[in-house]
């Protein structure tokens, strides 16, 4: 057999496009060991990615100085989907007012971190860290939870992309990446793994260890899946873009008993710098179907009690609009949370203060880590001081 290295290996076998960052704990274990059914309660997060304008968003369509700032974007109040007398949700998001109305969303205002960054790639990673601006840390918050499940499957945390994010990478064990499970079943059962396969005794280094992991992890994880998101077959209505396709394969999962607790799915296409008001009308549009349609498939089969859905965004808009019809980087931002098992629904908190602002941009009043905190103390049982690297006060939502 001629000499195999790694970027050939995930080259021939595709691996390297679908980017599956696997952990390398199973070496001595069975494959049957993989195929268990799900305990516990399921962490759904959603990203939406370029940085949000959480001010046209979650709307407060009664304060002067919002209409003031932004008299290209503004949405009036007749406009508006009324959730106070106070704030309301874009026009697009109307069908969360349901969610809302029956005490299944919770939303906070004013989400950040001190010393705030307006670089996509830097916030993001601050996010997915849940680190201060100024540390830097190699693994994510997720990820840091995944360590602690030594006993847990590789697809324990699965991201719908072809790469894996920061956030779910950890120390010592990662999450699973794919979007595409027929591909991935294929790519399983490609002839290169049985040639690795046929030659394993040859080779007794790293770089063989690693192919050989690979192949055990990524065949039993393929075949598993594959055959867990088969077993439904009423999927509901989705939208058909590739975000509710994304929530459907999550759906199809969680409805099979699937061994998978966190799962993590994108929405792209939110720096809005110019034209603003159609782009994210539309983005937005596309979250709240495919949203609504996934709660509706759960509820409908008593799965929505046992999964929280959390969206963010790795940083706000500035509070004026710019010359383009846009909003330029900002800090501080709205994140929500949606699931039947909301200890405190509504609103957290007040309206961001547009008559106090930093440099013209909202200020943070919630740490995001008091979130990440709720949710891995309250909703996954872990350890949250341990994971986050300090003590940060959960805020009651779970």
């Amino acid at each position: 057999m001629q000499n195999i290295s790694r970027r050939d290996f995930l080259k021939q076998t595709g691996l390297a496009t679908m980017s599956m960052m696997l952990p390398g704990f199973l070496q001595g274990t069975s494959f049957k060991r993989l195929y268990g059914s799900r305990a516990g309660k399921v962490l759904v997060v959603i990203q939406l990615s370029g940085g949000n304008d959480g001010l046209n968003t979650i709307i407060p369509y009664r304060n002067d100085l919002y209409h003031k700032y932004r008299p290209r974007l503004r949405y009036k109040a007749d406009e508006v989907i009324r959730l106070s007398d106070e704030q309301g949700l874009h026009p697009s998001l109307a069908p969360l007012q349901a969610l809302y109305d029956q005490g299944r969303m919770a939303i906070l205002n004013g989400v950040g971190y001190p010393e705030p960054v307006r670089s996509h790639f830097r916030s993001m990673d601050i996010w997915h860290t849940a680190s201060g601006s100024r540390d830097y840390r190699t693994s994510g918050w997720l990820g840091r939870y995944l360590d602690a499940q030594a006993e847990a499957p590789p697809y324990h945390a699965l991201e719908m992309d072809d790469t894996l994010s920061l956030a779910l990478k950890g120390d010592t064990r990662d999450g699973f990446a794919t979007r595409r499970l027929e591909q991935l079943k294929r790519v399983a059962h490609h002839p290169y793994f049985a040639a690795v396969a046929d030659h394993a005794d040859e080779h007794h280094h790293a770089q063989a260890d690693y192919l050989y992991r690979v192949m055990a992890e990524t065949q039993s994880s393929a075949a598993y899946l594959y055959s867990q998101a088969k077993q439904r077959r009423d999927r509901g209505s989705y939208p058909r873009e590739r975000f509710g396709n994304d929530l459907r394969r999550v759906a199809d999962l969680i409805m099979a008993d699937t061994d998978t607790r966190i799962y993590y799915v994108t929405l792209d296409g939110f720096d809005t710098h110019a034209n603003q008001r159609n782009k994210q009308a539309r983005l937005l549009k596309q979250y709240a179907e495919a949203v609504c349609a996934f709660t509706d498939d759960l509820a409908a089969n008593g799965l929505l009690d046992d999964t929280l859905i959390m969206t963010f965004s790795e940083f706000g808009r500035r509070v004026k609009q710019n010359g383009s019809g846009g909003t330029d980087h900002g800090t501080a931002n709205n994140v929500w949370l949606i699931g039947g098992g909301l200890q405190k629904a509504g609103f957290y908190n007040d309206a961001p203060i547009l008559t106090d602002l930093d440099e013209g941009d909202l200020k943070y009043t919630v740490d995001f880590r008091r979130v990440y905190s709720d949710i891995l103390t309250k909703w996954l049982e872990a350890d949250a001081s341990a994971v986050l690297g300090g003590s940060f006060e959960g805020l009651g939502l779970l």
